[in-house]
C-alpha cells in the first residue's frame, strides 16, 4: 500500500501528462527557434500550452512566460521589478513566512542597502492588513506575498493589497507566489490587480523543471538573464518543450476538474481533522477557515516529527515535517515559530498534503497507523 500525503513537496504527474510528454520527447524534438517544420511544430505546441495557461489565469497569452520553476519565477519577478523601479525607492515589503526563494533574495537586497520590512503573522499564519498599510511608504517599490503558505496552508488576503497601495497613493507593485494556490483555490489576477504571479508545474500534477511567471503587460520589465531572446526576450534559453506541453496538459485537466476536486479535498480535510481528535495531545496548525483545503499541519506532543515520519513511511504513508526545499536542514521551522508554537510543538509537527487521489479509506488507514505510531513513540519519550 502507498498513500502519498506529501503533495506540497511535489505531486504525481497525471497519466495524461506523462503520455503527452513521452509523445513530445519522441516526436517534437525540434528547436522552437528553428525555421524548419520541426521547429515550427514545437513552437506551435508551446503557444498552445501558453494559451491554455493564460485562459486558466484569465490573462493574455503575452503575459505568460515559461521558466524552469517557481524558484526562478520568484527570482525573475523580484529582481526585474527592483531593477526597474529602484530609482523610485529602496523599500520592499514581504512576510516572515515566505518561501526561501523569496526570503533569500530579500536578504541579498538587504546586503545591497535595501530596506526590507517583514510582516508578522498571527497564530493562524495570516498577516494584518492594518500593519501592511502602516508599513507602505513613499519609497516602497515592491510588496511580495505568497498566496498560500507551503507549510501550514494559510491564505493571505492578497485581494486587498492593491486597495491599500492605492489608498496610500503608492507606486508599489505586487508580486504573489502562487505555487500552492493555482489550481487549489480561486485566483483572480486581474480583479486583484496582481502585477506578477509565480507558478510551479510539479505542484499541480505536472512535470518538474517547468514553471510560469505571469507579468502584467503594462510593466515592460527588463530581463535578468540575456541570451537568444526566447520568451519575447524576457527569459532567454532554449525552451523545455516536453515540460511546457506537460504543464499545459496538467493545467487543462486541472481547470476542467477544479470544482469537483476542491470539493472532494475539502471534505477529506474536515474528515481528517475530525478523526485526528481521537489522538491525545495534538495541535492543529492549519485552521480550516484560514487555510487551503489541501494542507493540514499537525503537531504531536512528545513525538519527534522526523521519527514519526519514518514510522509512517514503514507503513507506506509518505508525509513531510516541513518545507521540502529546506527539510534536510537542521534548523527548526521558521514558519511554525512565527505562528507562536513552542519548540516542542515545532519538533512534533507533521505536514499532510492532500490531492484528488486520496480517499476516505486512505485517511482511515493513516489514522490507524498514526494512533499506533504515536503511542509507541510516546511510550519511549515519556518514560
Amino acid at each position: 500500500m502507498e498513500i502519498y500525503l506529501d503533495n506540497c513537496s511535489t505531486t504525481r504527474p497525471r497519466e495524461e501528462v506523462i503520455e503527452e510528454m513521452v509523445k513530445a520527447l519522441r516526436d517534437e524534438y525540434g528547436n522552437p527557434s528553428s525555421l524548419h517544420r520541426l521547429g515550427l511544430k514545437a513552437e506551435k505546441s508551446i503557444e498552445h500550452s501558453r494559451q491554455v495557461i493564460a485562459s486558466a489565469l484569465r490573462v493574455s497569452p503575452d503575459e505568460v512566460y515559461f521558466t524552469s520553476g517557481a524558484t526562478e519565477s520568484n527570482n525573475l519577478a523580484i529582481k526585474s521589478i527592483i531593477d526597474k523601479y529602484s530609482k523610485f525607492g529602496k523599500h520592499i515589503i514581504t512576510t516572515s513566512i515566505e518561501h526561501p526563494s523569496v526570503l533569500n533574495v530579500m536578504k541579498k537586497y538587504e546586503e545591497r542597502g535595501y530596506d526590507v520590512t517583514y510582516l508578522k503573522v498571527d497564530s493562524n499564519g495570516v498577516i494584518s492588513l492594518e500593519e501592511l498599510a502602516n508599513c507602505i511608504r513613499e519609497d516602497t517599490i515592491l510588496i511580495s506575498i505568497m498566496q498560500v503558505n507551503n507549510e501550514v496552508g494559510s491564505i493571505q488576503p492578497t485581494w486587498k493589497v492593491k486597495e491599500l497601495i492605492k489608498e496610500k497613493k503608492s507606486r508599489a507593485l505586487l508580486h504573489v507566489d502562487g505555487v500552492q494556490a493555482f489550481g487549489k483555490i480561486p485566483v483572480k489576477l486581474k480583479d486583484w490587480e496582481i502585477d506578477a504571479f509565480s507558478i510551479s508545474g510539479h505542484k499541480l500534477h505536472g512535470p518538474k523543471g517547468i514553471g510560469v511567471l505571469y507579468i502584467n503587460k503594462d510593466l515592460k520589465l527588463s530581463p535578468v538573464v540575456y541570451g537568444g531572446n526566447q520568451e519575447r526576450g524576457f527569459r532567454s534559453g532554449t525552451e523545455n518543450v516536453p515540460g511546457i506541453i506537460g504543464l499545459g496538459k496538467a493545467v487543462e485537466i486541472m481547470e476542467k476538474n477544479f470544482e469537483v476536486e476542491q470539493d472532494l479535498v475539502r471534505k477529506l480535510k474536515l474528515y481528517f481533522i475530525d478523526r485526528l481528535q481521537e489522538i491525545d495531545k495534538i495541535l492543529i496548525n492549519s485552521k480550516d477557515e484560514y487555510s487551503s483545503p489541501y494542507v493540514l499541519n499537525v503537531s504531536f506532543e512528545y513525538v519527534r516529527g522526523e521519527v514519526l515520519l519514518h514510522y509512517l513511511e514503514n507503513k507506506g504513508i509518505y508525509v513531510s515535517t516541513t518545507s521540502a526545499c529546506s527539510s534536510k536542514g537542521s534548523k527548526k521551522s521558521q514558519v511554525l515559530a512565527e505562528l507562536g508554537l513552542t519548540d516542542r510543538q515545532i519538533e512534533g509537527a507533521i505536514r499532510f498534503c492532500l490531492s484528488y487521489e486520496i480517499t476516505k479509506e486512505d485517511i482511515d488507514y493513516t489514522i490507524d497507523v498514526l494512533k499506533d505510531s504515536v503511542e509507541e513513540i510516546r511510550q519511549i519519550t515519556m518514560r
